[in-house]
């Protein structure tokens, strides 16, 4: 009897750990997030009703959502577990990053801690707070499932693929989007934003892209991208100049559109970009995260193999409209 007992609460204690953490993470975050519901407007009078969640990211009343809550709305509700109901207002929306700023004008407000997704590992606890089906303040906890997700997004013409997004397999639900994904100290690493199936979900990272969006939103109530026009992929370099460059792939041009930034410099369909503005690109991520907006109308120099020979070409990028 004295070893079955010795066993079982071997197997109790790291039960009662994991039950600890999460139960920590819940009583620290949960006062930060928020149920919204919100409103939209359609032709001949129609209206639709819709929510999902919001975290608290600023004691003066700002709230991180996802876009795709927010869309078509101006303002909403935001209801907290202590009971109160608030009005909030769309401050910027970006739906190429699927992030939405809201601010709510109350003091006292409880911000939550943002973390780094950059530090993630598969395997490491995760857990999600939101508001699924209308369910205020419900908790769930998983995994990292995989990092390095894609999730593409649409705004009007444009189209993006938010690199780096989280799988994880906390439960999520609809309402969820717009909630936590925490680490085990109660810092957010992610927003949650969609489910991709049973047992899969996807969180938006938190990390030094998403921040900058982020302080965009709050300060401009719009993040400003560059576009040059072309559409590309990746493409393995020829091993003399992997070799030299140290890298093995570049972006290869498939289409240039007429009279965009690409095309004006004279970057021609096949051409294989290796540098922009003095910076290596191995895939169209590297691309993305190179189209902000401080290089819109500055002159960028384009590192090219065109059919064996190397090319400088400068071009200037346009704003990207939404």
């Amino acid at each position: 009897m004295g070893a079955l007992r010795l066993v079982s609460l071997g197997e109790e204690a790291p039960l009662d750990a994991y039950s600890r953490v999460v139960t920590e993470v819940a009583r620290k975050l949960s006062p930060s997030v928020a149920n919204l519901r919100v409103s939209r407007r359609l032709g001949r009078g129609r209206r639709v009703d819709g929510g999902g969640s919001g975290v608290v990211i600023a004691p003066d009343g700002f709230v991180l959502t996802s876009a795709h809550v927010v869309d078509g709305a101006a303002r909403g509700v935001a209801s907290f577990v202590d009971g109160r109901e608030l009005t909030v207002e769309v401050v910027g929306s970006d739906p190429l990053s699927d992030l939405a700023v809201l601010r709510a004008e109350s003091p006292g407000l409880v911000p939550a801690q943002l973390g780094d997704a950059e530090s993630l590992q598969v395997g490491q606890l995760v857990v999600a707070i939101g508001n699924p089906n209308g369910f205020a303040g419900s908790v769930t906890a998983g995994v990292v499932s995989a990092l390095g997700r894609s999730l593409p997004t649409r705004s009007g013409s444009a189209t993006r693929i938010v690199d780096n997004v989280i799988q994880t397999d906390a439960a999520l639900n609809p309402g969820n989007s717009g909630g936590a994904l925490a680490d085990g100290s109660g810092r957010v690493v992610g927003i949650n934003t969609a489910v991709a199936g049973v047992g899969l979900g996807l969180a938006v990272p938190i990390n030094g892209i998403t921040r900058r969006i982020v302080g965009a939103l709050m300060s401009e109530g719009r993040f400003r991208r560059a576009y040059i026009g072309i559409a590309s992929g990746a493409r393995p370099l020829p091993p003399r100049l992997a070799a030299e460059l140290g890298r093995r792939s570049g972006i290869e041009v498939v289409q240039v559109v007429d009279g965009s930034p690409a095309d004006r410099a004279g970057l021609r369909a096949e051409d294989l970009i290796v540098e922009l503005d003095g910076r290596p690109v191995e895939d169209v991520n590297d691309l993305q995260r190179l189209m902000a907006g401080e290089l819109i109308g500055r002159r960028v120099s384009a590192r090219v193999l065109r059919q064996g020979r190397e090319l400088e070409l400068e071009l200037v990028p346009d704003e990207l409209a939404g």
